[in-house]
């Protein structure tokens, strides 16, 4: 497809969907300056592998280091702003408040830019958990060194997210799955549909006879599959695609 072109049939497929459910994954957050997860890995983080740093056996070995990895990632992430296209999709959400974001980010950047009810799959940087009893904790002394503890119970901290080797949120799972089993159409954006299980889900849509589109500047496992498969970026795509809806 022509890069900078949105169909005709899908802008009024667009036009007319009352339930919409966007797929995003890590592409439309590093559009805002959020390193990939591998791309983090830069100054004194250099030598270390993320798939050895965010993992329950990493944090047992040693929560001060995965604390303060993911201490560091926060500050990357609190730096940087949303996008042109975390701002289209809540515009496109106030005028059919049907739509629903479901995520593989845990950067809270598509909450910043104003979307509401968004579906956070890995969980969130901005959350921090109990390691004892996963319980959100709000308040807590930051130590000099190492992780700090539960205010209640003395356990290490942890962020709220999933890490390798972890279940993803029961209720985030069913809550994607059921605006998927629901939706009329499907937006898959920056997300290399690799990761399992947000992977299937336009697979789900797909099997429904619902439209899938592919926001993606590279091709992907699913652009043969996708009823419509743009190449671009999704700070240019998705508010040209919002611009171009009559929603009124």
């Amino acid at each position: 497809m022509p890069e900078g072109k949105i169909p005709a049939p899908l802008l009024d497929a667009a036009a007319e969907a009352r339930r919409v459910v966007v797929l995003t994954g890590a592409g439309i957050s590093a559009e805002s300056g959020v390193p990939t997860f591998r791309d983090a890995q830069t100054g004194l983080w250099a030598r270390y592998d993320p798939q050895q740093l965010a993992t329950p056996e990493a944090f047992e070995r040693d929560p001060g280091l995965v604390w303060a990895w993911y201490r560091w990632r926060r500050e990357l992430t609190a730096r940087v702003e949303p996008n042109a296209a975390h701002h289209a999709l809540t515009r496109w959400q106030r005028r059919r408040p049907g739509l629903c974001v479901v995520t593989q980010n845990v950067d809270g950047l598509h909450q910043r830019a104003g979307t509401e009810g968004v579906v956070e799959l890995h969980g969130s940087l901005s959350r921090t958990l109990c390691s004892a009893e996963r319980c959100m904790v709000e308040d807590w002394a930051e130590p000099d060194d190492g992780a700090p503890r539960c205010p209640c119970c003395g356990a290490y901290l942890r962020p709220g997210v999933v890490w390798f080797g972890e279940s993803l949120p029961e209720q985030a799972v069913a809550a994607a799955l059921q605006a998927v089993g629901s939706a009329e159409l499907v937006l898959s954006v920056g997300t290399s549909s690799l990761v399992q299980p947000a992977a299937s889900l336009p697979g789900e849509a797909l099997r429904r006879g619902v439209p899938v589109v592919e926001i993606n500047p590279a091709e992907t496992p699913l652009s043969p599959e996708a009823s419509w498969s743009i190449r671009g970026a999704a700070a240019e795509v998705l508010p040209m695609l919002v611009d171009s809806l009559n929603l009124g």
